[in-house]
């Protein structure tokens, strides 16, 4: 942001200064029985065009000195006015470009697209577990909580390409789709699925029949509130100690413990190896809940004479710096 805007905005801050202790002083001296109070306050409805009644009667040089007064306010006050709108907009433009050059180097990131209440929720949970991720929204409310929360977003409509484009959804991880209708979410989901068929979308559909288009649309996992809130309070009425012991793990609150999937990428010195003869039990003390294979098939509590494969996805449990271990194992090539 070009600092010539703030220092001329500052100036224009000490010319009324200027002027105002001019004025005060002026028309002390200029009105013999006038007071400091009474000259200060005669110089503020003066610059200020108030139209407020003189304090006492003016004599002809303070009439003089009144008109050049208020030239000179006019002036001084239109300058600063304008540099501050110009600094606010310097301001606003210099974040906007900012915003732009992190969007471009995110990767692997989250696109959340709508934020109402549910976005906001699923922003916090996000942030709270440090993920990278971009909001888009065109509500201006909503983009004044982004702001204030100095989330990257995108101020745009998710069901347009360009809005997307934006976000990097060429290069996301994945995209939740929350927007006001199932119209939108449907043409959200389209839209991305169309830029980056690999990118893994969760949408939410209001009504019973828009489960089937979102998923013709191309989502991944389509999540019905109520359905879900439904079940969630079934389950807390009837396993309420199952329930807060999940809920710690996922949101890894006050637990030592967290529940992660990790793909084990090409590479990966894992590949090849049973799981009784990786460290991810013994070195790690990593509890492998489930396997899902490149196929598709699903190995719950697999053995351990399961053999590790390329692309199979880790449901794992354990310390989370643990964790962060076998994840840089899965990635890692070996040497």
């Amino acid at each position: 942001m070009s600092g010539n805007g703030t220092n001329q905005f500052k100036n224009g801050l000490i010319g009324i200064f200027a002027i105002i202790v001019i004025g005060t002083i002026g028309f002390e001296i200029i009105e013999h029985d006038w007071t400091i109070l009474e000259s200060f306050y005669m110089t503020v409805i003066t610059i200020s065009t108030t139209g407020f009644k003189e304090v006492k009667p003016l004599s002809d040089i303070g009439r003089l000195f009144t008109s050049f007064l208020i030239i000179a306010g006019v002036l001084t006050i239109g300058y600063t006015v304008s540099k501050a709108a110009q600094v606010l907009i310097e301001k606003q433009l210099f974040r906007r470009k900012r915003m732009e050059r992190k969007l471009e180097m995110l990767a692997n990131h989250y696109i959340v697209c709508g934020c109402g209440r549910m976005g906001k929720q699923i922003c916090e949970a996000l942030k709270e577990n440090k993920y990278s991720f971009v909001v888009v929204e065109n509500n201006p409310v909503n983009v004044e909580y982004l702001i204030n929360k100095g989330f990257y977003f995108v101020d745009g409509d998710a069901t347009s390409d360009e809005a997307l484009l934006k976000a990097g959804i060429e290069r996301a991880k994945g995209l939740v789709s929350v927007v006001a209708t199932d119209a939108e979410n449907v043409f959200t989901t389209l839209s991305a699925k169309e830029l980056n068929p690999n990118v893994f979308v969760v949408a939410r559909a209001i009504d019973e029949g828009t489960e089937s288009k979102l998923l013709k649309a191309g989502a991944d996992r389509v999540v019905k509130p109520y359905e879900l809130g439904g079940n969630r309070m079934l389950q807390l009425l009837i396993r309420p100690g199952v329930m807060d012991f999940i809920d710690g793990v996922a949101r890894d609150k006050d637990i030592a413990i967290n529940l992660e999937e990790i793909i084990v990428t090409k590479g990966s010195p894992l590949i090849g190896i049973k799981l009784m003869d990786s460290p991810i039990r013994k070195d790690l003390n990593i509890i492998i809940v489930a396997v899902y294979r490149e196929e598709g098939s699903f190995i719950y509590n697999p053995q351990s004479s399961t053999e590790i494969l390329e692309n199979d996805n880790l449901i794992a449990i354990g310390e989370t710096e643990a964790l962060n271990k076998l994840t840089q194992l899965c990635h890692s090539k070996i040497k």
